[in-house]
């Protein structure tokens, strides 16, 4: 017991310090705070994003903080809920994406702002004759260990003459929304199913599978997946189709035009420092959360069809935010790239902030202690997380840099636990967002937090850890 209560001392302390500005937010649930909110938007219901948050809460936070529309950014863009909500609401609005596969959405949401729909409809139509008819394709999808043998012969062969038409497409926008209605039926006709950060699979695959034989159900023909699907995209885009999607937070009654969003394609620990300071009045963004999540497995029948191969996977997995146990230290390369853009004074600054958190100093301990009493189910956990949360404190100081005086920040993030001890990322994170500018206004917390894994209770029991919603304004 004596030994849990040092482990907790400066935590503790920071908690102390802290705690008038946790506030539980009962109007605000894990449906408003997760992707299931979006579900009646088309995009959504088209392409299971199950990352980042919804449009409500967007616009929510807009619409009760910002006074009027500005310059919005999200440095971890995703598919762009953020950039496109804030769009509706009048807002120039900016966003930061290293993952192709988010890119690829937003540009397809761009797409449909401009897209012929009478060409669409004629394309379609004359889709499956073309593919019937096509008996040479030159595109050929390209896949790693992780993937290889993921759909039946037939279904490859299709997936491949469907490229190959899809690039003798003139008009850009039709082009778009047909490669994107099949990118978004890859899990449905495939032997997979993503399942947490990995791709499971079924019985039926040519693979040498161990345990108990999964059964993912019916797995769908090509042409019945795609029609379903351009089905459902044109019966969405279709003139007749009255809007009324977005009538919860209305424009305070303005008729607002609505500006071009900018699409920066990147990491935000590369693309944030070259951005002027005092440019945004506003930043709306939750980062991939400190939990072992790997996108690039999870979607890794999308960025093959998208045409990337191992080497860009490899790099992109290394590139983006030091989440996975895979990930390898950056403070050298930062350390460079901060010099080599005449700001080591920066840098020195930033390492200094994050040295100087007790807590975090605390965190780092534990966890290495905990590596050496063999309490962790990785050895690489305690380097992720210093990385993870190193990392994060040049994102803050960034955006705090990049926000206007009297500008906000809001953040979604998730606390987490490792070897049964509970890391307070959102005090943390407050912490150094203090340090840099910010003065933290509130941490909505939500009333039902997130429960431990099968295996965190059973070893320690159910014990809820905070969702939170940080609310900064620059001082």
């Amino acid at each position: 017991m004596t030994e849990t209560l040092e482990i907790a001392s400066e935590r503790e302390i920071l908690y102390d310090r802290l705690a008038d500005r946790l506030e539980t937010a009962f109007n605000l649930n894990r449906k408003v705070v997760s992707f299931q909110a979006n579900k009646e938007e088309p995009i959504y219901r088209w392409f299971k994003y199950k990352e980042g948050f919804s449009s409500a809460l967007v616009k929510y936070f807009l619409t009760e903080y910002g006074s009027k529309p500005g310059k919005l950014l999200d440095p971890f863009a995703g598919a762009g809920t953020t950039l496109f909500a804030g769009q509706e609401l009048g807002w120039e609005a900016h966003g930061v994406e290293i993952l192709p596969v988010g890119v690829f959405v937003m540009q397809t949401r761009e797409a449909l702002n401009k897209v012929d729909f009478p060409l669409l409809q004629k394309t379609v139509k004359s889709l499956w004759n073309e593919l019937a008819q096509m008996e040479k394709y030159e595109q050929h999808i390209h896949h790693i260990s992780i993937t290889k043998d993921a759909f039946p012969d037939e279904t490859e062969v299709l997936l491949n003459k469907f490229l190959s038409h899809c690039l003798k497409i003139e008009d850009t926008g039709v082009q778009t929304l047909l490669r994107f209605a099949a990118f978004s039926v890859l899990e449905e006709i495939s032997y997979t199913r993503k399942d947490g950060q990995y791709l499971r699979w079924d019985y039926r695959s040519k693979r040498e599978l161990n345990g108990k034989p999964f059964d993912k159900g019916k797995i769908q023909p090509f042409e019945e997946a795609l029609k379903h699907k351009l089905n459902q995209i044109l019966a969405d885009l279709s003139p007749n189709k009255s809007a009324t999607l977005f009538d919860q937070y209305p424009s305070n009654g303005n008729d607002h035009q609505q500006i071009p969003i900018n699409i920066i394609k990147g990491s935000c620990l590369e693309e944030l420092p070259k951005i002027e300071a005092d440019s945004f009045d506003f930043i709306l963004t939750s980062p991939p959360y400190c939990n072992r999540y790997d996108y690039t497995r999870t979607y890794a029948l999308e960025l093959i069809y998208l045409g990337n191969d191992k080497e860009q996977i490899t790099g992109l997995r290394q590139s983006m935010l030091s989440c996975t146990v895979e990930n390898k230290e950056k403070i050298e390369y930062l350390k460079h790239f901060y010099a080599s853009i005449g700001k080591q004074e920066i840098f020195d600054e930033i390492i200094g902030v994050y040295e100087g958190s007790a807590a975090m100093t605390e965190v780092n301990s534990f966890l290495a202690e905990f590596n050496k009493l063999d309490k962790l189910n990785n050895k690489n956990v305690p380097r992720m997380v210093k990385n993870y949360f190193l990392e994060m404190c040049f994102v803050v100081y960034e955006m705090a840099r990049i926000t206007r005086s009297g500008g906000y920040c809001v953040m979604v993030n998730d606390n987490v636990r490792y070897g049964g001890e509970e890391i307070p990322v959102d005090l943390i994170l407050s912490e150094f967002a203090e340090n840099f500018g910010f003065n933290i206004n509130k941490i909505f917390v939500l009333p039902k937090g997130k429960g431990n894994s099968s295996q965190q209770m059973g070893n320690y029991g159910r014990t809820e850890i905070r969702k939170c919603v940080y609310l900064w304004q620059k001082k």
